[in-house]
Formats: structure tokens, C-alpha cells, sequence
């Protein structure tokens, strides 16, 4: 018998002994409880503008890694080449067997991550000339109107929500070097193939295409080089609230060969995994409120999966997000945390929209873009499961 029968139960005997205005008092409490009960099983949509719920744990500091191309059974199927991230990692966390990209290529989802702006025909061609985003106009929920690259400072980024909450936020790109590293506005991009000592992407890292950012001193002191990572990590009060980290285009398993001479693919990505997730775990910041997502980019490609979930479909920019479909395809993440029970997984479909909505839950931020459409789940009851 469920917590909500047993409830019922005292009720209907509480109502041969109450007055009646006493027992419709209790039906209300126990109502509300039911649904909170459901609502807790599943990913939550929100309640209000910011989706502040109780169900939240009490997180201060976010992970976000992302890797490559990847569709969910290559990564996560029994003949994966990443076991570290597919066996002993999903043994510690809980897995999101629905977890969706939101379009086709790489750009477009990491800049949905942060900003919840959908696709546009150049983010789609991972913006091969770092040009201006040309906008002309903006429509519900908080699109920009147009096509570019680069958009203008007055669409919103979680980071520009974070500063402005006195919060803190940071990129780590491996191989990037200099810090807030992009093309000139208008120049070809030159990231966009690997070469020799520098597999950095600008395309990967989506901070620097907001004028907002780029434009400001806050670029050069937070979108920096992945080596800045594990100092950042010593201390909790040095480690930023909200981190993405991207891997070079070897270890995020994009390439396969790679230009050095590794073998690239989920193999190059598990052993990078390997390395840095112990670093990020280990941290006083994470075992003390940490949560960590690992998730992909998108599938394999278009012509592979450009599935979608969530409610997406045709933008203001671009009739088909995934070009041959309505998504990026289904590639799975994998959640760790001390909030987390390990071993377990959940069904709710989530995308990269869920994804920012779900960290502007923890700061009680308004969601942004397509994080705010109606009925898009937030991670729930169903990920910060260790006490259910």
C-alpha cells in the first residue's frame, strides 16, 4: 500500500469521527501530497517562472561535460568501446536512457546548453565563417530572430544569469590555450580541423558566441584552458558554480584516427574520461553538493538519428533543427552526485533544453529560450534519487 492509500485510508476513518469542514481540510493535504508524489517520480515541469521546488537538493556547484557524435547505443550498448564510462561510471550514477541533442551539428546543441537558442542554417554548418548573427526580431519563447554565429549582446546566456545572481561561472577547452580564443568576427574559423599540439574547436565551446560574453572582461577570465581545471578544483570556494568542460577534438571522440597518432573515437574519450573524472569527483566542491552530467553533443549524425523529444519542433530559424529531422538524436547522459543512487537510470525524455532549464532550477533562475517550454522536464525525484 502506497504513502497516498494509507493516507486515503485514515481519511475515510477520520470521516465517521470529524466534522465535515475538518475531513474536506484533510482531502486538500492529501491531494496536494498525491501529486507531489507522482511529480516526484518523473522529470518535474515547473511550477513557476524560476521552477524553485523542494524536490531540489541543495547543489552549489555544476559539471557539465560534453563529448562527441556519438548515438546511445554505441556508448552506452554492451559492445561499447568506453567501459569506464558505460560500466564503472554508470555504476555510480544514474543514467538518462531518453536524454536527446536538439539538432544537427555540433554547434547548435552546445550553444542550446547555455542559452536555450535553437538552430539556425550556419550554427547548423558549425559556422564555418565566424560571422555576426543578423537579427530581426525575437519571438516566443526568447528566440532571435535571424541567422549568424555570433549573437548579439542582448540575447541572455546562463552565464550573463549567474554573474548578474552573484554566482560563478567557467569553460574549460582543452588545447585552447589563450583564454576566450575565437576567430576574428567575419574571418574563416581556422578550429575547424585538428592539427598537431592544437585540437582545440572554437565550435565546441559555445561562450564564445555571445557578444555578451566576448565583449566582456569576464571571457578572458572564464572561458579558459582546460589546465586551469584542477587548481580551480583545490578548494569549494574556488571553484565555480557552474563549470562546462569540452575535451579536445581526440578526447571528446570526435576524430578517429587522431592527428597525433591516438586512436580517437569512444576509446581516446574513455580514457580522457579516465583521467579527469576522478579530478572532478574528488574535489571538496563536488562531494560536498556536486553534480556532474556527462553527456553527448548529438548522434552520429543526420543521416543517422535526427530523432527528438520534448515537444521540439520546427524554429523561427529552421524548419528541421536535426536538418533531416526535428533533433540531434537520441545519445543518453549519465549523472553523478551525492544526490544520485548509482546503478539506476530513468526514462524521462530530457534534452539539452532540459539540461539548462534543469541547472537554472538549482539557482532559481528564469529559464531562457526553449528551456521555457511549457512542459519541458526538469531533472527530478528520478535523478536526485538517493533518498527515494
Amino acid at each position: 500500500m502506497t504513502r497516498a492509500d494509507l493516507a486515503l485510508t485514515a481519511l475515510a476513518r477520520a470521516a465517521r469521527r470529524r466534522p465535515l469542514a475538518v475531513v474536506l481540510a484533510a482531502v486538500a493535504v492529501v491531494v496536494l501530497a498525491a501529486v507531489a508524489l507522482v511529480r516526484g517520480g518523473a522529470g518535474q515541469p515547473a511550477d513557476a517562472a524560476t521552477g524553485t521546488s523542494s524536490y531540489l537538493p541543495p547543489s552549489a556547484h555544476v559539471f557539465v561535460v560534453n563529448l562527441e557524435n556519438k548515438g546511445y547505443d554505441e556508448t552506452w550498448g554492451t559492445a561499447s568501446k568506453a567501459p569506464y564510462l558505460s560500466q564503472t561510471l554508470r555504476g555510480q550514477g544514474v543514467l538518462l536512457n531518453s536524454y536527446y541533442g536538439t539538432g544537427h551539428n555540433s554547434l547548435d546543441n552546445y550553444i542550446s546548453q547555455i542559452s536555450g537558442q535553437g538552430p539556425n542554417s550556419q550554427t547548423q554548418a558549425d559556422c564555418q565563417t565566424y560571422s555576426p548573427f543578423a537579427q530581426t526580431g525575437t519571438v516566443a519563447p526568447g528566440q532571435a530572430v535571424g541567422s549568424g554565429c555570433v549573437y548579439p549582446a542582448g540575447v541572455p546566456t546562463v552565464a550573463g544569469q549567474l554573474t548578474a545572481a552573484g554566482k560563478t561561472w567557467k569553460g574549460y577547452m582543452e588545447d585552447m590555450g589563450t583564454p576566450c580564443r575565437h576567430p576574428q568576427l567575419g574571418a574563416i574559423d581556422d578550429t575547424q580541423k585538428a592539427r598537431v599540439g592544437d585540437q582545440y574547436a572554437a565550435r565546441h565551446n559555445p561562450f564564445v558566441y555571445f557578444a555578451g560574453i566576448t565583449g566582456s572582461p569576464d571571457c578572458v577570465a572564464n572561458d579558459v584552458d582546460l589546465s586551469h581545471l584542477s587548481g580551480d578544483l583545490a578548494s569549494v570556494s574556488s571553484t565555480p558554480t557552474v563549470s562546462f568542460i569540452t575535451p579536445d577534438l581526440c578526447h571528446d571522440g570526435h576524430d578517429s584516427p587522431c592527428v597525433d597518432g591516438e586512436p580517437g573515437g569512444l576509446v581516446s574519450a574513455d580514457a580522457w574520461l579516465k583521467q579527469w573524472v576522478p579530478v572532478i569527483t574528488g574535489s571538496p566542491a563536488f562531494k560536498q553538493d556536486g553534480v556532474l552530467v556527462i553527456t553527448f553533443d548529438e548522434s552520429d549524425g543526420p543521416q543517422q538519428d535526427s530523432s527528438a523529444c520534448c515537444g521540439e519542433g520546427p524554429g523561427p530559424n529552421a524548419p528541421q533543427p536535426g536538418i533531416t529531422g526535428m533533433g540531434g538524436g537520441r545519445v543518453g547522459a549519465l549523472v553523478l552526485s551525492p544526490f544520485t543512487a548509482g546503478g539506476t537510470w530513468s526514462t524521462t525524455p530530457y534534452n539539452h533544453y532540459s539540461l539548462l532549464a534543469s541547472i537554472e532550477d538549482l539557482y532559481g533562475l528564469p529559464y531562457l529560450g526553449y528551456a521555457g517550454t511549457p512542459g519541458l522536464n526538469r531533472f527530478g525525484l528520478d535523478v536526485y534519487n538517493k533518498g527515494v
